[in-house]
């Protein structure tokens, strides 16, 4: 589904970014990637997103080059930010409708899709309302919406928990699983580190913009230890 291979971001005039990194994301994994703050976990997903273009290496979307192809490769993807930075200007209807005629949904099929999700996350009173409005907690499960319309193959998400509620997140971590269930697959970064152990089948920790270690959330972590030990081990 993700294919990483050996990828090299480095920002012009600086050491940072990220370098030789390599993961294989499959049908029904929902991965979970970690590691401190400025380690390239978002660097790393801004790269296979195609949001920001890379130095070296080569990412695979669905066995598309997304360097070669990447109306293509995006056409398989919905990536969720870290920060929901959206237009204020326009309804919450309006913005959903608007991803929805990006990636030509139908208009039953986007109907469908808006009202059982805003139902899940509680947001179908506030859908009339300018975006501009909206507390931090409800831009994120908008932008979570707009992420699912088009039945994404993968979905890519930057710390997809911050500023829900314990409702909100309870649906997120339920549709994570549908899609996974569905043959779909999840990459997202997170620094909630119980739920990912429990949640996660892989999981990869970087650091300094290098893979420290990836594999198994089953052989990463045993019976005698936690995520959050190994995590701890890792960046000292």
């Amino acid at each position: 589904m993700l294919v990483i291979k050996d990828l090299e971001k480095i920002y012009k005039g600086t050491d940072k970014g990220i370098s030789g990194i390599s993961l294989h994301v499959e049908k029904g994994d929902i991965y979970a990637f970690i590691g401190h703050n400025g380690a390239g976990k978002t660097t790393l997903l801004r790269s296979v997103t195609g949001i920001h273009e890379f130095d070296k290496g080569q990412v695979l979307v669905n066995g598309i080059d997304i360097a070669k192809d990447p109306m293509s490769a995006k056409r398989c993807i919905a990536y969720v930010p870290d920060n929901p930075d959206i237009y204020e200007f326009l309804t919450g209807i309006q913005y959903l409708n608007f991803i929805a005629d990006v990636f030509g949904v139908g208009a039953k099929e986007r109907e469908e899709k808006i009202a059982d999700h805003a139902e899940r996350f509680e947001i179908t009173s506030s859908l009339g309302d300018l975006v501009s409005s909206y507390s931090h907690g409800m831009k994120q499960k908008l932008v979570l919406i707009s992420a699912l319309l088009h039945d994404p193959k993968l979905l890519i998400m930057d710390e997809p928990f911050v500023g829900l509620d314990p409702k909100a997140a309870f649906v997120l971590k339920e549709l994570m699983a549908e899609i996974t269930k569905a043959g779909g697959a999840i990459f997202f970064s997170t620094h909630v580190l119980d739920v990912a152990e429990k949640l996660c089948n892989k999981v990869a920790i970087i650091k300094d913009g290098h893979l420290i270690t990836s594999g198994l959330m089953s052989e990463v972590v045993n019976d005698r230890t936690s995520l959050e030990a190994i995590f701890m081990e890792t960046v000292d």
